[in-house]
């Protein structure tokens, strides 16, 4: 199986998926980690992808998804983007929305919390 094929599989298989540095207990870039960090804190459940253990797959979601950087989060077969765009969709509530669109649960208080720790005063 080609590292597409492996990819195309791992996400249609998993309703979320995060391709990363790391894991999602132990993240290796902050990115990454930040990435990771909102998803758990959110609750979502999710599968994750350690482009570190094989440079084929790393090079592989590059070209599937034609963005050139890692972290990359994708919801039900759908690329989201990497960690600005993620960071964005959180605190603006689109993120909520895909999630609440694609009917993938998470906790919404812990959004909430989110949203309202990084309102600018």
């Amino acid at each position: 199986m080609s590292a597409i094929d492996t990819i195309k599989d791992t996400v249609a298989k998993n309703d979320v998926v995060l391709f990363m540095k790391g894991t999602k207990m132990m993240p290796q870039c902050g990115f990454s980690s930040h990435v990771a960090g909102v998803l758990n804190y959110m609750g979502i459940e999710y599968a994750d992808v350690n482009v570190l253990a094989d440079a084929e797959i790393r090079q592989g979601i590059k070209d599937f998804s034609d963005w050139p950087t890692i972290p990359q989060l994708y919801v039900k077969g759908e690329f989201v983007g990497g960690c600005d765009i993620v960071t964005e969709m959180t605190l603006s509530g689109e993120l909520d929305q895909l999630l609440e669109a694609k009917g993938v649960a998470f906790d919404k208080a812990a959004s909430e919390k989110i949203r309202e720790a990084n309102k600018e005063s």
